[in-house]
């Protein structure tokens, strides 16, 4: 089927990444398969996420559908593309329709899009890990395929104003191999296995990141356990109440 509009896409994102002298850094993308079903699934700290999530996967020559809340679909702008693109809404207080929807993609060789965090973190740092990625592979039958992206928070976070000069921000991302989901296991061991998996993936793009802030006002996107000034997760919890 001709993707009349998820390919134009890809370009305009490409060119505008061009224009913003991004120097994007990935590796691991021959762990996504060529061909056939899989969930991918990455760490979140940006509303870009998704779209360097999908450039990952490119290489390959394959196009990533990403579960996305619903709300976005609604937007004037995003909604059009979104639908165009194949992505899939997740309205939470019906879950079940874009679990179903997921699982049917899986089953015809898409791939999936997943953040089990559910939302971005606003640490920086892993939260835990919804068990919906885990089920889906399980029932499809298909890999889990773990990465993680570090930089993106840079352009546009939850909280901040939108970076978009041209200010050559590194973005690194890495793929992982994949983590097998047996329909057997217990979906939290197999969620449990694949966050110690991109937590790790994290970690090492975190260690590849070429720049580091500079000065104390340029600190906000390093995690405090990384000596930066982004809240802590118990700083977090505790501001919502």
């Amino acid at each position: 089927m001709a993707e009349l509009v998820y390919r134009p896409v890809v370009g305009a994102a490409r060119t505008l990444f061009k224009a913003l002298d991004l120097k994007i850094d990935t590796q691991g993308s021959e762990n996504i398969p060529r061909s056939g079903g899989a969930v991918l699934v990455s760490n979140h700290i940006s509303y870009l996420d998704f779209v360097f999530n999908g450039l990952a996967a490119l290489p390959q020559k394959r196009l990533v559908r990403f579960m996305a809340k619903e709300s976005v679909f609604r937007h004037k702008v995003s909604g059009p593309l979104m639908r165009g693109m194949k992505h899939i809404p997740v309205d939470r207080k019906q879950g079940e329709n874009a679990y179903r929807h997921a699982l049917e993609s899986l089953r015809s060789g898409e791939i999936i899009g997943v953040f089990p965090e559910a939302t971005i973190s606003e640490s920086f740092t892993l939260k835990s890990f919804k068990s919906g990625a885990a089920r889906l592979a399980q029932e499809a039958g298909v890999p889990l395929i773990p990465m993680a992206v570090w930089g993106t928070q840079r352009i546009w976070t939850k909280g901040r104003p939108r970076n978009f000069g041209r200010n050559h921000i590194p973005i690194t991302i890495r793929v992982g191999k994949p983590v097998e989901a047996a329909a057997g296991e217990y979906a939290g061991a197999v969620t449990r296995r694949l966050r110690e998996r991109v937590q790790e993936l994290l970690e090492a793009a975190q260690r590849a990141y070429p720049v580091r802030p500079k000065d104390d006002k340029d600190t906000w996107w390093i995690p405090a356990h990384l000596g930066g000034t982004a809240p802590t997760p118990a700083q977090l919890r505790e501001a919502t109440g």
